[in-house]
C-alpha cells in the first residue's frame, strides 16, 4: 500500500462539538449526520458467537475498540530477567486508588509479562508517545527497564487481580464492516475521551508493520553489539 509521508507539522486543533445546537430530547435524526448514521442500520446486524467463531475475534476487536492508549509494561521474572513489552489492550479502571488493566493473548504460549506480573515483584506501566512509537513497536527483548525514561507518564504497579475471561456475544452493524469483516474506521467514526471536558476524533492514521522476532533477530543483535561497542 502506497501512503503519503507522515505529517510532522500536524498539531492538535480545538473545535466546537459536532452539534452545537443540541438540546435535551433532540433525536439523532434531527441532524444530517445523524440521519445518515441511522440509515446504516438498515443493512442489518452481524451477531458473533465468540466461543465458536474465535478465528476472527482478534482482528474484529482491535478494529472496534478504538482508539486505545498503549502501555509499555516493564516487568521482572523471579530469576531477575527483566522484560519490556507494549500492550494496546489497556485502559484505566479507577482513579482513586489509581488502577489500570491490561490484557494479553497467551497463545501460542504463555507470555512473559503476565507470568512476571503474577510473581508479586511489581511492574511499571509506561505510556507510549508519538516520538518513540517505532522503538516501542520492535519485538520484545529482555532489557533492564524498571521505568521507560522516554515515557512522559509512568506508574509503579502491583498486581491487584488477574481474571480469566469467558466468551460473550458481539453485535456489530454490517454497514461499518469492510470486505475483510473488520471495522472500517472511516465509517465507524469513534470518539475518544481526553482530559477535562475534551473529546477527540481520529485524524491522521499511520501504519506500522507487525515485526516478528525470528525475522528481526539478526538486526536487533547487530544494533545491541553496536551500542555496546560505542
Amino acid at each position: 500500500m502506497s501512503l503519503p509521508p507522515f505529517n510532522h507539522d500536524a498539531h492538535i486543533k480545538f473545535t466546537e462539538s459536532s452539534n452545537t445546537l443540541w438540546t435535551f430530547g433532540q433525536k439523532i435524526e434531527n441532524t444530517e449526520s445523524g440521519r445518515k448514521w441511522l440509515e446504516g442500520e438498515q443493512q442489518g446486524w452481524k451477531v458473533i458467537n465468540t466461543a465458536e467463531d474465535t478465528a476472527r475475534l482478534y482482528p474484529l476487536m482491535i478494529s472496534a475498540i478504538v482508539p486505545r492508549p498503549i502501555a509499555f509494561v516493564s516487568s521482572v521474572s523471579e530469576t531477575g530477567v527483566e522484560n519490556l513489552a507494549p500492550f494496546s489492550w489497556f485502559n484505566m479502571v479507577t482513579h482513586n486508588p489509581p488502577l489500570v488493566s491490561f490484557c494479553c493473548s497467551n497463545t501460542p504460549r504463555l507470555k512473559d509479562t503476565p507470568t512476571n506480573v503474577k510473581n508479586g515483584l511489581g511492574f511499571t506501566v509506561n505510556i507510549i508517545s508519538e516520538p518513540f512509537v517505532e522503538n516501542a513497536n520492535a519485538p520484545s527483548i529482555h532489557v533492564k527497564a524498571p521505568r521507560v525514561k522516554e515515557s512522559a507518564f509512568s506508574m509503579e504497579c502491583e498486581l491487584f487481580q488477574a481474571i480469566d475471561i469467558t466468551h460473550p456475544y458481539i453485535h456489530v452493524r454490517k454497514d461499518v464492516l469492510n470486505e475483510r469483516g473488520v471495522i472500517d474506521i472511516a465509517k465507524y467514526k469513534p470518539i475518544a475521551r481526553l482530559g477535562d471536558i475534551s473529546f477527540g476524533r481520529l485524524g491522521d492514521v499511520f501504519r506500522l508493520p507487525r515485526l516478528v522476532w525470528e525475522q528481526e533477530k539478526e538486526k536487533i543483535e547487530q544494533a545491541l553489539d553496536t551500542k555496546e561497542q560505542s
